[in-house]
């Protein structure tokens, strides 16, 4: 069965796997049977293919294909899930009424029965991805490889690597919601290592979309093998800076995992629900600087956060988090959104038909403020500045954090100088926000692969920020 953009009316993809409006309203039925509060159905259809090259061969180049329907009983905030690979009715039942077994075994209630709603789409394929032969994305792959190889006579060896995939789900609920979504992805990515001397260092790049093939235009694609290469370069010509407290400037775009880590976790809901995060009870004060305002959204074209619907059946929406400093919202999900007495911000999300929604972020931002990027530079005496961060351990609860910068500049006498590597960047989430002090007018969505693990799953999301200063965090050297 195809996996291009359905054509037909919403349900419709599933109906042709025998998946019809009576065996969904017999499905709920079950599921809540026993006096659930609420409930939801998600089916999912995934066809999924990764390629890479590594040495100058392929050595890896398959496709897989996932099916199947998950569901969820809730009651008050305790959740009974189940899920079936098996789409016959009888399996689906059986998932319902194994999820059923949490609740109270009050009388039951009657589903409505469903009606399919379009929805507004914000990731427009032109070439989807299961109408491209595997002959092709190996012909792309190899040109990246050729090309990083004859950038520089100092790489030594590339990998490179392509993943994609297409996606039809459908989320049912017991008000008669219907609600089908297409959900391509895609990641290119070149990873570099290179020689100068006795010094050899790796590093890399990727892009990320959801998009089809033809996000790889001409310019995406010579954009991923000059910052592949370029990044893996710089690491042969940086040391160490001096560590202790400083000023810290993060660049616009790639340093926004920080934001997300240290402090977008914090926001999300579940976690102020149970009172383990230290937002839970700022909800109205003033967290930052008036230059700070962050949002989350679902609404941005093709970035790899895009939601047309959530995975509970709520629209995508822009949510904001912080405006001029102070904390509005959190990120919530159906549970927490009763919890709060508020309307669900469209971030109930999971990794698959096999698990349950939570409060997930989609793209979270920090927005423009009014200094030049150039100003937010110039003012620093002695300082870093952050380019790119890879790995980091955060304490939701305490909000303390430490991330791993692998690329950056001393900053000395208003004047990016050395390049630096390998420092650590340490400090509390709250304090950080509390601290930025100046927020440049170039806000930037960085487009790389970012994935958010929280509770065993895993989420694509996106990221981005302006230049930021902030006033001090300390500095750490590895090695």
């Amino acid at each position: 069965m195809s996996l291009a953009r359905p054509e037909g009316a919403p349900g419709e993809h599933f109906a042709e796997l025998g998946i019809s409006s009576g065996v969904l309203q017999r499905v709920m039925n079950a599921a809540l049977s026993r006096g659930g509060d609420d409930c939801d159905l998600f089916f999912q259809h995934t066809q999924s293919t990764s390629l890479a090259l590594t040495d100058k061969k392929v050595n890896q180049a398959n496709t897989h294909v996932d099916l199947g329907m998950g569901v969820r009983v809730v009651v008050g905030d305790q959740v009974g899930y189940a899920y079936s690979e098996d789409l016959r009715e009888e399996a689906l039942v059986a998932a319902a009424r194994a999820a059923a077994e949490i609740a109270r075994a009050t009388p039951g209630r009657v589903a409505a029965a469903p009606r399919g709603r379009h929805l507004v789409d914000r990731s427009p394929v032109r070439v989807p991805w299961p109408s491209v032969g595997m002959n092709d994305r190996v012909e792309m792959v190899r040109a990246w490889e050729q090309s990083a190889f004859a950038r520089d006579a100092r790489v030594k060896r590339v990998d490179a690597y392509l993943q994609d995939a297409a996606s039809v789900v459908m989320v049912v609920r017991p008000d008669g919601r219907l609600y089908q979504d297409y959900r391509p992805m895609t990641l290119g990515m070149v990873r570099c290592t290179a020689q100068s001397g006795e010094v050899t260092d790796s590093s890399g790049h990727n892009i990320a979309a959801r998009a089809g093939m033809e996000f790889y235009d001409e310019a995406k694609q010579a954009l991923l093998v000059r910052e592949a290469v370029d990044r893996t370069l710089f690491l042969l010509d940086a040391g160490k800076p001096p560590a202790g407290d400083m000023p810290v400037v993060l660049a616009a775009g790639p340093s926004a995992i920080l934001l997300h880590e240290a402090i977008g976790h914090g926001m999300e809901a579940d976690f102020n629900r149970k009172r383990t995060s230290i937002y839970a009870d700022k909800l109205g004060a003033q967290i930052a600087s008036d230059q700070v305002t962050i949002v989350d959204d679902g609404t941005i074209e093709n970035s790899r956060g895009a939601v047309n619907v959530d995975d509970e059946g709520n629209l995508g929406q822009r949510t904001v988090l912080v405006e001029d400093g102070v904390l509005r919202s959190y990120i919530h999900d159906e549970i927490s959104a009763r919890h709060y007495g508020v309307k669900p911000t469209g971030s109930g999300r999971r990794q698959s038909f096999r698990h349950p929604p939570l409060p997930r972020m989609r793209a979270t931002l920090m927005m423009s403020g009014p200094h030049q990027p150039e100003e937010v530079i110039a003012s620093v005496d002695r300082g870093l500045y952050c380019v790119s961060f890879q790995n980091g351990q955060v304490n939701i609860g305490a909000g303390d954090f430490s991330f791993y910068m692998r690329h950056g500049y001393l900053i000395e006498n208003g004047k990016l100088t050395r390049p630096v590597k390998d420092v650590n960047i340490i400090g509390n989430g709250p304090e950080a926000l509390s601290r930025i002090d100046m927020v440049a007018n170039d806000m930037k969505l960085d487009d790389g692969g970012w994935t958010c693990g929280k509770a065993g799953q895993s989420v694509a999301v996106s990221q981005g920020m302006p230049t930021v200063r902030v006033a001090s965090l300390t500095v750490g050297v590895m090695g």
